[in-house]
C-alpha cells in the first residue's frame, strides 16, 4: 500500500464501513505471533470492544526480551568456564558499549539505580547537598538522591515534551545544589543545551539518567556521553535487557575512575591513572556479573536494527495520531536528533472525547487489544519521599523548617496536569509494522467514536 493510501485509511475506511486487508511479511508474523492470516484493520464505525464489539487488535504483540538459541550458548560458556566474578565478559562489554555510544569510558554496575547511586557517590554527594530531578520518572531517580541522604529538590516538567522544563532550572538552584539529573525519559531527550549551558555556569555536575534512552541522541551524540556521566539500566523491560544491570558513560577518566572505585569497593580501575586518587571513601559491591555481561553482548547484535524499527514506526503513528483531536503525542526538542522510544508518549484530552476520562479510556484501548498505560503518579508527592524526608536522619541534618517547607518548595503544577492526560505504549507495541500502527489508530478513533456511549455504560 502506498505511503499516500495508508495516511488516508481512517478516513476511506470509516467512510466505506469495511474493514483494510493488509498483507503482513512472515517474520512480522513469526514476532507478533500469529500464523499466516492477513491482518484486518477494522473500520472505526464497529462499535468499542467494551460495548460488545470485536477487538481492534486479535493477535499478540511482541514478546520480551527477544531470546535466541546464542544467549543460551553464551551463558552456559560462562557456567563452563566458571568465571562468575567481574572479569573478561564484563570487560568486553564496557568496551563495547562505550563504542557503541561513542564515549570513552564505561563502567558495568548492577543496575540502573545503582550507576545514579555511584555516579552520585563518586561526585562526594551527601548529606545537606541538593539534586535537581524532573518529576516525571522512574522513582529510582529520586531513590539514588535519597540513598545519600541529599535534599531531591524537583524542576516541572514541560508538559508538551514530557521532561525536565530547562527554562524552570536555574531558579532551583541554592549554594547547597551539588547536581543536576536530567531524565531522558521514554528515550525522549532532555534540552542538553540549555540544561549544560545552566550547569556550567553554576559549575555543578550533569548525572544524565539515560536508563530508558538507549541509543538515543542530542545533535547526533549518544544522549548518554554529554555531562558528566550518563547512567543506563537494562532492566528486563528496557531495550537492551539481561535481566537487571546498568552502566555508567564519561568522557572523564577522573569521573571513571571514582566511579569504578565506589561500585567496587574502592578499587582502583585496572586501566587507572597512577595519579587517581579518591577521597569520598564510601563505596560498595554494585558489579555486574559474568552472566549479565555475556547476555548483553550477545543482545546488542541486533540493537540498531530495533531501534530503527522503533523509530520507523513511531514516526508512522505519530502522523495517524496527531490527526486526531484529544491526541497529543509527544513532541521533541530541535536537538534530539534520534528518540529510542522505550515508550511512545502521548496527552489524552478528555474534552476532545466526550469527557470520557483517561482511566476508562485506558481500559477501553486494552480491551481493543492495545497494551497501554496512564503513566506515573506525581513523583514529588509519593509517600515514600514524604517518609523519607520526615525521617530523623533528614529532620537532623535539614532542620524541621527546611522539611516543613519542602512540599510547597517542590510544587510541579503542570507536571500534575501530565500525570492526568498521559498515556504511552511500551516498546515492543513499535517492534512490528506499519500496519499495527493503523490498528493502534482505528482502535482509538472507534473510541473517539463511540465516547459517550462508553462515559454512560
Amino acid at each position: 500500500m502506498a505511503d499516500s493510501t495508508r495516511r488516508q485509511f481512517l478516513r476511506s475506511a470509516g467512510t466505506a464501513g469495511i474493514g483494510l486487508t493488509v498483507s503482513v511479511s512472515k517474520s512480522t508474523r513469526r514476532a507478533i505471533g500469529e500464523q499466516s492470516a492477513p491482518v484486518v484493520v477494522p473500520s472505526p464505525n464497529e462499535k468499542p470492544a467494551l460495548l460488545g464489539g470485536k477487538p481492534t487488535v486479535t493477535g499478540q504483540w511482541p514478546h520480551w526480551p527477544w531470546v535466541s538459541s546464542s544467549d543460551e550458548e553464551a551463558v552456559l560458556e560462562v557456567v563452563r568456564a566458571g568465571r562468575w566474578y567481574r572479569s573478561r565478559s564484563v570487560e568486553q562489554f564496557e568496551e563495547e558499549y562505550a563504542a557503541l555510544n561513542s564515549a570513552r569510558y564505561c563502567i558495568a554496575t548492577a543496575s540502573g539505580t545503582t550507576a545514579l547511586v555511584t555516579s552520585l557517590g563518586a561526585l562526594g554527594v551527601g548529606p545537606g547537598d541538593e539534586v535537581i530531578v524532573p518529576p516525571f520518572t522512574f522513582l529510582a531517580t529520586v531513590t539514588s538522591v535519597l540513598l545519600h541522604y541529599a535534599m531531591p529538590v524537583f524542576v516541572d516538567s514541560d508538559i508538551n515534551t514530557f521532561l525536565m522544563d530547562a527554562e524552570k532550572l536555574e531558579s532551583a538552584i541554592t549554594e547547597r545544589t551539588k547536581a543536576i539529573i536530567p531524565v531522558h525519559i521514554g528515550g525522549n531527550v532532555a534540552n542538553l543545551d540549555r540544561i549544560l549551558a545552566i550547569a556550567e555556569k553554576h559549575r555543578l555536575a550533569v548525572v544524565g539518567d539515560a536508563c530508558q534512552a538507549h541509543l538515543a541522541e542530542w545533535k547526533g551524540k549518544s544522549a548518554g556521553s554529554w555531562g558528566t556521566t550518563g547512567c543506563y539500566s537494562f532492566q528486563l523491560s528496557k531495550n537492551l535487557s539481561s535481566g537487571e544491570g546498568g552502566a555508567i558513560l564519561t568522557n572523564d577518566e577522573a569521573m571513571a575512575d571514582a566511579c569504578f572505585a565506589f561500585h567496587n569497593c574502592y578499587r582502583k580501575r585496572t586501566r587507572a591513572s597512577l595519579e587517581a586518587k579518591y577521597h569520598f571513601g564510601r563505596n560498595a559491591n554494585f558489579r555486574m556479573t559474568e552472566f549479565q555481561a555475556a547476555l548483553l553482548l550477545n543482545q546488542m547484535k541486533g540493537i540498531k536494527e530495533r531501534a530503527q524499527l522503533r523509530s520507523d514506526n513511531a514516526a508512522y503513528l505519530t502522523t495517524l495520531l496527531a490527526s486526531i483531536p484529544g491526541i497529543h503525542p509527544a513532541k521533541e526538542y530541535s536537538g534530539c536528533t534520534r528518540n529510542a522510544y522505550h515508550l511512545y508518549m502521548f496527552r489524552y484530552d478528555p474534552n476532545e472525547f466526550n469527557g470520557l476520562p483517561r482511566n476508562r479510556f485506558v481500559n477501553a484501548l486494552r480491551a481493543e487489544g492495545v497494551p497501554c498505560s496512564p503513566g506515573y503518579a506525581p513523583l514529588n508527592k509519593e509517600q515514600f519521599l514524604m517518609d523519607a524526608l520526615h525521617s530523623e536522619p533528614y529532620v537532623r541534618v535539614y532542620g524541621h523548617q527546611a522539611i516543613e517547607q519542602w512540599p510547597e518548595r517542590n510544587q510541579c503544577p503542570e507536571n500534575d496536569k501530565l500525570c492526568e492526560q498521559a498515556v504511552w505504549f511500551y516498546q515492543t507495541v513499535l517492534l512490528t509494522d506499519r500496519t499495527r500502527m493503523e490498528q493502534i489508530a482505528a482502535a482509538i478513533q472507534k473510541i473517539k467514536k463511540f465516547a459517550g456511549d462508553l462515559q454512560k455504560s
